[in-house]
């Protein structure tokens, strides 16, 4: 696995709720700091969600430290795809997107990242070992999972509970 290939992450949770209010809290860009260890939170730039709306991102990492960036809604189809870039939406540092997809029972909630094809975070570590590429990927791809996962189930909480 090469960064250059733009490798991927996915994660997917049935949840049992309109997809109305799964969308609303998708389209919620600080919401996923409520269940990730390393998304701090977000706050909208532009009015959003909408293709084109920008919004800053912070995040920490014990390797890293601390950062934050700048992403722009890249797909917005209400109650379907919510889609952002991070950084250059050409040459973005990573994409990231949750889709909604009706199922016989319930709605099932997708997050998904790419890493690339721009430069990140792990574009120093790779320039600096490039014979553990492969591993360095990995070991990211895997903490991206982590949290997708994590965000997706605490999604899935929030939209079954009563309000």
């Amino acid at each position: 696995m090469r960064y250059a290939d733009m490798p991927t992450a996915e994660v997917e949770v049935l949840v049992h709720a309109p997809v109305e209010r799964i969308w609303s809290l998708v389209t919620d860009v600080d919401l996923p700091a409520r269940f990730s260890n390393e998304f701090q939170g977000a706050q909208w730039l532009d009015a959003g969600p909408g293709v084109g709306a920008r919004f800053q991102g912070r995040n920490r990492h014990a390797a890293i430290g601390t950062w934050e960036t700048t992403c722009v809604v890249t797909q917005c189809e209400v109650d379907r795809v919510f889609e952002w870039a991070v950084g250059d939406a050409d040459n973005s540092a990573a994409r990231w997107r949750f889709e909604l997809e009706s199922s016989g029972d319930g709605v099932l909630l997708r997050q998904w990242c790419q890493i690339g094809p721009g430069p990140s975070g792990l574009t120093p570590a790779i320039l600096a070992m490039p014979d553990k590429e492969e591993r360095i990927i990995t070991r990211r791809l895997a903490e991206h999972r982590a949290n997708m996962q994590v965000t997706v189930e605490g999604i899935k909480l929030i939209a079954e509970t009563p309000s």
